[in-house]
């Protein structure tokens, strides 16, 4: 068996147990409308009826409640399992012999979902290999070799976790770093919602002085999600409001602070300098911090991403990728790209437009998001 195979048994058994649910409620209701109904069952029937309107329409003005995991990974990558999966699953109804010619065409099929030309190029010739080594000659065994070969992209030869790196003994520090137009503001915001309800205290600090709307869209995310919150005078010294920040974070006893930064200055010398004097402060205030730099790509972007990922790296340690609008791309082979050509983690994915639509990566739950129609 595969680890796809494995992977889609998994979740196949837990849509299993969610259908299962649904049909007991299914026959619930039925039973309780084959009940004889009397006056006065009427009557509580109509002032239940009644509170029913009124929770709904209180639960209406809340926000709404998360989605399960499994499935906003499925709608999240539903434009690329449409685009790029679809077009793997008609490669393989046309093909009768597994030729030079097939493996030229999906070639061009995964270039094309931005898994990244010099992945693309190894991935086929390990394909070919195990091809001729195991003999393969079935297509169907194949589109389950096709996908294993995949997730092994992503796992093998290293170690890369998900996980942040919280730090034991007073605040933990996340830099957020990225170029104007990603994300990155409404990514803290999100993430901030998120450290709170797993029950962390939270501090924003808007170090981004330069755009102008910058501190302001941040001070109302944090309005929204109800954390403390630090600016400074627009185009001050960005190093000096994390420097007050970081101590107001301190007094507080905070949990976890996040920083917004400059996304752009005018050289890639000056962007390098900045940085550099804001881990030199934020590591004299707190030892081996910032714990984390998080690097905010847009998905939409495609190779662009990476570039400028590959730029940033260059500039100062990058820990992990937040890639944001993977809903919004018919290329989400990113993800894959990334580890191959940058081996840095994806931490975080933006699977839709809702607070609690950006989710912690997971890379079982993507490979199954994005073939589930193959298998």
């Amino acid at each position: 068996m595969g680890l796809f195979t494995k992977i889609k048994n998994l979740f196949k058994n837990e849509e299993n147990i969610e259908e299962t649910s649904k049909e007991d409620k299914k026959i619930e209701i039925t039973n309780k409308e084959e009940k004889t109904t009397t006056l006065e069952e009427v009557k509580n029937n109509k002032e239940e009826k009644q509170n029913n309107i009124k929770a709904d329409f209180e639960f209406d003005n809340q926000e709404l409640p998360k989605e399960n995991d499994v499935k906003l990974y499925e709608k999240g990558l539903t434009k690329t399992r449409n685009n790029f999966v679809n077009r793997l699953i008609n490669l393989n109804n046309k093909t009768k012999k597994i030729t030079e010619e097939y493996f030229e065409e999906l070639e061009e099929i995964l270039i094309e979902a931005d898994i990244g030309v010099n992945t693309v190029l190894s991935f086929i010739e390990r394909l070919k290999k195990r091809v001729k080594t195991e003999n393969i000659t079935d297509l169907e065994y194949l589109k389950e070799v096709i996908v294993d070969e995949l997730f092994i992209i992503y796992v093998d030869n290293s170690i890369l976790t998900n996980k942040i790196n919280f730090n034991q003994e007073g605040p933990t520090v996340i830099l957020f770093v990225g170029v104007n137009g990603v994300g990155k503001t409404t990514t803290i915001g999100k993430i901030a919602n998120k450290l709170i309800n797993e029950g962390k205290t939270v501090l924003m600090v808007a170090a981004d002085t330069f755009r102008a709307g910058a501190t302001p869209q941040l001070e109302e995310w944090s309005k929204r999600v109800n954390c403390e919150f630090v600016k400074g005078e627009e185009g001050s010294d960005p190093t000096s409001v994390i420097y007050d920040g970081i101590k107001k974070g301190q007094e507080l006893n905070i949990d976890v602070i996040l920083i917004d930064t400059a996304g752009r200055l005018q050289t890639k010398i000056n962007l390098m300098k900045e940085l550099e004097k804001m881990n030199k402060v934020i590591g004299n205030l707190i030892p081996n911090a910032p714990q984390e730099t998080l690097l905010v790509i847009d998905a939409t972007t495609g190779q662009n991403g990476i570039s400028q990922a590959k730029n940033f790296k260059e500039i100062t340690n990058i820990t992990g990728i937040v890639l944001t609008k993977l809903d919004g791309t018919a290329k989400g082979g990113i993800v894959l790209a990334i580890k191959e050509e940058l081996d840095i983690p994806v931490k975080y994915i933006g699977l839709g437009e809702q607070i609690n639509d950006l989710r912690t990566f997971d890379i079982e739950k993507y490979i199954y998001g994005l073939f589930k129609d193959m298998m």
